[in-house]
C-alpha cells in the first residue's frame, strides 16, 4: 500500500475513542504464542485489500498446524493506513489480528487498543528479525506488534535517460534529465529537514520536544524546497508513475510497493537505486527517507478464549515463510534474517536499494509518538508554502516555531 495513505488521517477518531476502549479492553494479558497444543478459537484478521488471496494462502498453511482456529481473512475498512481509526470506531467489533504500520504503535498502545507482546513472542521477535524492525515495533522499551516488512523509498530511473553514475546526485540529475514528486506529500519530501540535519522526536524517536526544525538547519530545508519550484529538472505531480510512462520524467521517488509497475513500464530500462546526495545549505549530504515496518498486532478487546489463537496467528503470518510469499506476491521487503540472507532477496535490486536505504545514513525510522497525526496535518502547508513561495524566506523560521509548539504539545 502507498505509503502517504498512512499519514493521511487524523487522531481524532482515535482519541475519542480512547475512553471505549479503557473501558472495553478488560483482556489486559499480554499476547501469548505459546505450544502447539491447546490453541483454539475465533480470530478475524484484518489485511489489505490487494493481499486477501494471499493471506488465505498462508492461513490454510496456518491450519494444518492449529487446526481448531476458525480464521476469517477481509479486507481491513480502509486499509491498513487507516488501522488506528478503524479500529477506534469500535475496538470490540474490530479484527482480532490487523494489518498497522509501526507509526500508529504508539497511539494505540496509549489508547489501549493494543497490548505489550508476551516475553516468549517478545524473544521470538528480537531473535528472528532485523534491529530496526525489532526498533520499529517498540514503545516505551516493550513491543507492541509483529514486524513482517520494511518499506523506504527509493529512486527509480529510466536507464535510457540516467546513467546508473547520474543518479548518485541530485544536482546532476536535474541537470540532465527529470525527477517527479509530490512535493504537497510530507512522506516524500519531509526528510529533506532529517537531511539538512534537525531530528524527529529526538534520536529516539520518543522525545517530545526533539523535533528541532525551529534551527538553521530547518531554515536550509525551506530554502531547498523554495529552490526545487524553480528547478527545471524537477516536476511537481501528483500521479509519478504517469509521468514516468509518458517519458516527461526519467526518473521519480517511489516505494517497493510500486516497483512491480515501474518493471512493466520501462522494461529493458528499469533502473532502482538509493537516494542520491543533495545539496542543502551548501553541504553535500546523504538524501533521506522514511524507515517504515509493516506489522500486524492483536487487538487487547480480543475474547480472552480467542487471544491466545489471536497471537499464534500474528505470530505465524509474520514468520519467514509467510514473509518470503508476501514478498513473492507482493514485493514487501522481508525484515525476518534468515529471509533477508536468501539468494532470492539479495539478488533483487529492488530489495536491496530498500535495504541499503534502511541504513541509518540514508532514513530515518517512522517515530510512534500520538503527534505524528499532528505533525503530518502541518507539515503539508509548512513544505508545499515553502515550495510554491506563498511562505517567503523572512517568515521561514517564524513558521517552523509554530510548526515546533504544535507538534511538541501533549496529547
Amino acid at each position: 500500500m502507498k505509503l502517504w495513505q498512512k499519514f493521511a488521517v487524523g487522531s481524532t477518531a482515535l482519541i475519542s475513542a480512547t475512553v471505549l476502549a479503557a473501558c472495553g479492553s478488560s483482556n489486559s494479558d499480554s499476547s501469548s504464542t505459546s505450544s502447539k497444543g491447546g490453541v483454539s478459537g475465533s480470530v478475524k484478521l484484518w489485511v489489505d485489500n490487494t493481499q486477501v488471496s494471499s493471506y488465505k494462502a498462508i492461513v490454510k498453511d496456518f491450519n494444518k498446524k492449529y487446526p481448531d482456529v476458525k480464521v476469517k481473512v477481509t479486507q481491513s475498512p480502509n486499509g491498513s493506513s487507516n488501522a488506528k481509526t478503524d479500529v477506534a470506531k469500535d475496538p470490540a467489533k474490530a479484527a482480532d489480528v490487523f494489518e498497522v504500520p509501526n507509526d500508529q504503535l504508539g497511539q494505540m498502545a496509549s489508547a489501549g487498543y493494543i497490548n505489550p507482546l508476551s516475553p516468549d513472542a517478545t524473544k521470538t521477535v528480537k531473535k528472528n528479525n532485523v534491529a530496526s524492525a525489532v526498533k520499529g515495533v517498540t514503545w516505551k522499551n516493550k513491543l507492541y506488534a509483529f514486524p513482517f516488512a520494511m518499506q523506504a523509498q527509493t529512486l527509480y530511473y529510466n536507464k535510457a535517460k540516467f546513467s546508473d553514475e547520474d543518479v548518485k546526485d541530485w544536482d546532476t540529475m536535474t541537470s540532465k534529465g527529470v525527477v517527479a514528486t509530490d512535493f504537497t506529500v510530507p512522506y516524500n519530501v519531509y526528510p529533506i529537514f532529517l537531511s539538512a540535519g534537525t531530528e524527529m522526536y529526538g534520536k529516539s524517536g520518543e522525545d517530545l520536544k526533539g523535533t528541532n526544525v525551529n534551527t538553521q538547519a530547518g531554515v536550509n530545508a525551506m530554502t531547498w524546497y523554495a529552490a526545487q519550484k524553480h528547478n527545471k529538472g524537477v516536476m511537481q505531480t501528483s500521479n509519478v508513475l504517469n509521468q514516468l510512462k509518458s517519458g516527461k520524467a526519467g526518473a521519480i521517488l517511489d516505494g517497493p510497493w510500486d516497483a512491480v509497475n515501474i518493471r512493466k513500464l520501462l522494461g529493458k530500462n528499469f533502473g532502482v537505486a538509493p537516494y542520491p546526495t543533495v545539496t542543502i545549505g551548501g553541504k553535500k549530504v546523504q538524501m533521506q527517507a522514511f524507515l517504515g515496518i509493516e506489522t500486524f498486532a492483536v487487538n487487547s478487546n480480543t475474547p480472552t478464549k480467542s487471544q491466545k489463537a489471536a497471537a499464534t496467528l500474528a505470530e505465524f503470518i509474520t514468520n519467514k515463510e509467510s514473509q518470503l510469499r508476501i514478498y513473492k506476491d507482493q514485493g514487501q521487503i522481508p525484515v525476518d534474517k534468515a529471509a533477508e540472507a536468501s539468494d532470492t532477496f539479495t539478488k533483487d535490486p529492488v530489495a536491496v536499494a530498500v535495504k541499503t536505504m534502511a541504513q541509518s545514513s540514508h532514513s530515518t525510522l517512522m517515530p510512534k509518538m500520538p503527534q505524528m497525526a499532528t505533525l503530518w496535518d502541518q507539515a503539508a502547508p509548512l513544505i508545499n508554502g515553502a515550495y510554491s513561495g506563498s511562505i517567503k524566506p523572512a517568515d521561514y523560521m517564524t513558521k517552523l516555531t509554530a510548526f515546533h509548539n504544535a507538534v511538541s504539545k501533549k496529547n
